[in-house]
Order: C-alpha cells, then sequence, then structure tokens
C-alpha cells in the first residue's frame, strides 16, 4: 500500500464526519415536521395492515397465506402480510400475545386441545375464527416393512416441531388408537430424509393434499402411506377421507387409494373489542374476503379454495362478526 494511499484511507473517516455533518444539519432543523410526516404515514401503513401467521415453508397454511395477499392486498387501504409461522398451537399463542399478528391459519381442534391442556388461559373467550377453510388430511408415510398403522407401535415416528398442529393431531390420534409410539420432533423435511435412510419407521404430516413436501418422492423410494381406518373414537373429532393416485402419482399406485382421516383448517382471529382500530381493520379483511372470493377459485390460487364454504360453522368456535357483535357456533 503507497504512502498516499494510506494518508487518504487515514482521513476518510474526517472527511466521513464532515459530510455527515453538513447532510444532518438540514435534517436536524427539520427533524419536528419530519418526526410528524413519519409518525402520520406509520400511522396510516399500519391502520390497513393484517398480519396472518401460517405454517412451514413447505405446508398449504403458507400457500393459502399468499394467496390471501395475492389477492387481498391492494396496497391502498388494505395490506395483508402473510407470515411462517410453527404450528397451530403457536399460532393461536402468537394471536393472543404477539403485536402485527392478527389472523392465523389453524386446525380446528387446536382450540380445544389449548383448553383441555391448560395451554392458553381464557383461549376460548380471546380467539375467534373468520371462516372454516377446509379439511386437511392426515398423512402417516412409512418405510415399505411397515404394513399397518399398528405396526408402528414401539417405533420411531416423526410428528414434527413441539407444539405444531401436527403434533397436536398425531398426539390424539395414537392415543384414540391406544398406540404407544416413540415420537421425535424433527422438521418436516428432516424426517423426509431421515425416512428415506430409514432411521425412523414413519413420519406423520396434516396437509392439505397434494402436500409439496412429497412432491419430490421418487416411486423407487420405498416408501409407502398407511391407511388409518376411521374408527368411531377418531370420528369423534375428525372426518373421513382418501389420498388418490392422482394426489401423490409416485407413492401410490394407478387405480388406487388409501384411506385416512382430515381435519378442518380454520381462519382464527383476535376477538378484538368492536370499535376499536383492530376491528375495524380485521373487518376490513373479512369484507375483502367476502367481496373477493371468486378469485380464489381460479387458478393459480390453490385447489382447496374451491372446498372453502365461507357460511360453514365450525362448532365449539365463536365466528368473529365484523359488523360488531359475535356468533357462537353451534355445538
Amino acid at each position: 500500500m503507497t504512502r498516499t494511499t494510506t494518508a487518504a484511507l487515514a482521513r476518510r473517516p474526517l472527511l466521513l464526519s464532515a459530510l455527515g455533518g453538513v447532510l444532518a444539519a438540514p435534517a436536524f432543523a427539520q427533524q419536528p415536521n419530519l418526526v410528524r410526516r413519519l409518525s402520520d404515514r406509520t400511522a396510516a401503513a399500519n391502520a390497513g395492515t393484517v398480519g396472518v401467521i401460517a405454517g412451514g415453508v413447505d405446508g398449504t397454511y403458507i400457500r393459502i397465506a399468499a394467496d390471501l395477499s395475492a389477492v387481498l392486498d391492494n396496497g391502498d387501504n388494505l395490506r395483508v402480510i402473510a407470515m411462517l409461522g410453527k404450528g397451530s398451537l403457536q399460532n393461536i399463542a402468537d394471536i393472543v400475545l404477539l403485536r402485527g399478528v392478527d389472523i392465523g391459519i389453524v386446525q380446528s381442534d387446536a382450540l380445544a386441545f389449548a383448553r383441555r391442556r391448560g395451554l392458553i388461559p381464557g383461549a376460548e373467550s380471546l380467539i375467534q375464527y373468520i371462516a372454516k377453510l377446509y379439511d386437511e388430511e392426515i398423512h402417516i408415510l412409512a418405510r415399505e416393512d411397515i404394513r399397518s398403522v399398528q405396526d408402528l407401535a414401539g417405533q420411531v415416528v416423526n410428528v414434527d416441531v413441539v407444539g405444531s398442529g401436527t403434533a397436536m393431531t398425531a398426539s390424539l390420534v395414537f392415543d384414540a388408537l391406544g398406540l404407544d409410539v416413540r415420537t421425535a420432533n424433527d422438521v418436516q423435511d428432516l424426517a423426509l430424509t431421515k425416512l428415506r435412510r430409514r432411521e425412523i419407521a414413519a413420519m406423520v404430516f396434516v396437509a392439505g393434499k397434494p402436500a409439496r413436501l412429497f412432491a419430490g418422492v421418487p416411486p423407487e423410494s420405498g416408501l409407502r402411506f398407511l391407511p388409518l381406518p376411521a374408527t368411531p373414537a377418531l370420528m369423534e373429532t375428525y372426518l373421513p377421507a382418501t389420498l388418490q393416485a392422482s394426489d401423490y402419482p409416485t407413492l401410490i399406485p394407478e387405480g388406487q387409494s388409501v384411506e385416512t382421516i382430515a381435519v378442518g383448517a380454520v381462519m382464527a382471529v383476535y376477538a378484538w373489542q368492536p370499535g376499536s382500530e383492530r376491528h375495524r381493520k380485521v373487518s376490513r379483511f373479512v369484507e375483502a374476503l367476502y367481496a373477493n372470493f371468486d378469485a380464489f377459485l381460479r387458478p393459480p390460487r390453490h385447489p382447496k379454495w374451491r372446498e372453502v364454504n365461507l357460511a360453514a360453522q365450525v362448532p365449539g368456535w365463536v365466528r368473529f362478526d365484523h359488523s360488531g357483535g359475535t356468533q357462537r357456533a353451534r355445538r
């Protein structure tokens, strides 16, 4: 390095300091107006912004949230920000506790589970729902030597991270079936890698079919979906469903299907006080959802939108009423 270069570098902090002083002087002189303008813009931006917390990157929830943003975000009086979440139970907690989270996509059994376990005191009075979305299928992908769900007794089964909707539902399902499994809590893409390496026996994933996570599994993987029969105990909470060859052509032979069960997905919301600013902006979101619903039924939106009935009720939940009141769903 030359002496000239060294001298120039030595002078650089002094030059930057002097330049900063010159640039800062006008801003400092106008600071009251600048702060006022920024404050006004901040208030206006937040007044029209709704945060929607969804699920992991490979799940259906985040794709639904992305559709909500794409269709309803008009950049003017309504902004919809889709956020990755960590499962139904965490989403409920985030709706209650986190600033900026107004709405969450959760499984319909999450509120009852949280209430029974005492996870969120007063959750039933703090959480309402905007709409029942669709049914999500329970996928149990296993090694080829596992022939039935009963074969999972004593085996290592991944159920997603602790607090996730899949972990919650897996716990309820295995309890209902009287199965004692050894659960693992890896994220789902890592679990799939471990399953393909035969390090675990199976993985459970609750998602609307077709789940993108399984799209890259080749036919020669040696993996298979396990049937999950609709027993009377399971039908108290869940619905019968099937996985078709058209859903997973590399995992289900042509002309065959796999019996399973499904759980409803719900668009949940904090029970904001009618007349409050947060209630008003969520109400604008709900009104926009109803007004633009036809746009969700056309490509490139997720095919699960075609299963949504905005009038459907969710037993045990209170519906958010954007007109200012509340309506309890019939049990």
